[in-house]
């Protein structure tokens, strides 16, 4: 495998110096990139109850995404609205909303922003177990085009492309114009890539991306990956 697109190097763009010549940026996912899991929803479509804290495969939802998520990144953070304790006995920081009244995935990403201590996000729901082990990895280098500023992920049906937006990377840099998207009325986690340089990755294993919604599809138990 070519090391420059390694899940721990992936070369991002091109650099001008002063001396005229461009110098590629590399970025290295396990010190620049921060991985944070959304949890911080009403569960409304699961009785209400917080999604993250149901036990999937003898672990809690949000657990499988923490072990999914932490080797691809340089830690992770959870963004959850209620039980923070059982979300903070995870051993990794929790951060709610800094919106009021649940206003989504985009509060909870914008949170993510807020307390990001390195270059990058890259974003995860909770509700989804079984996310590309090279997730992370080929985002970045999905950024790295054309001088992204974010990319997210998106799964074929045939010959059309659907965007997975909760899966995705953004320089913290677009922290203020996410801030000003949310207080503009906008909900839409769909609406917001659309609105920045975004890069439109693939990935042909669309199962990876199953999320669980109900408590019938929890108790489905869908087969590990």
């Amino acid at each position: 495998m070519d090391p420059a697109m390694s899940p721990w190097r992936v070369r991002l763009g091109r650099r001008r110096y002063r001396s005229g010549y461009d110098a590629p940026v590399i970025i290295t996912p396990t010190t620049e990139i921060t991985g944070l899991i959304l949890a911080g929803g009403r569960g409304t479509r699961m009785g209400g109850v917080d999604k993250g804290l149901q036990a999937y495969l003898g672990l809690p939802l949000a657990q499988h995404a923490l072990n999914r998520l932490t080797p691809q990144v340089r830690s992770v953070m959870i963004n959850a609205n209620r039980n923070v304790a059982d979300y903070e006995a995870m051993g990794v920081p929790v951060w709610g909303d800094d919106l009021p009244d649940f206003p989504g995935p985009l509060a909870g990403m914008l949170a993510g922003l807020t307390h990001c201590s390195t270059p990058y996000l890259a974003t995860v729901p909770c509700d989804s177990p079984h996310f590309p082990p090279d997730l992370v990895a080929r985002l970045a280098a999905g950024l790295a085009e054309d001088d992204n500023d974010m990319a997210t992920a998106y799964t074929r049906e045939g010959d059309q492309l659907f965007p997975q937006p909760v899966f995705c990377l953004m320089k913290v840099s677009l922290r203020e114009r996410l801030r000003a998207f949310i207080l503009n009325g906008e909900r839409k986690t769909g609406a917001w890539p659309r609105t920045q340089r975004n890069a439109q990755v693939c990935f042909e294993d669309d199962a990876a991306f199953i999320n669980i919604n109900t408590v019938d599809e929890l108790a489905a138990k869908l087969p590990p990956r």
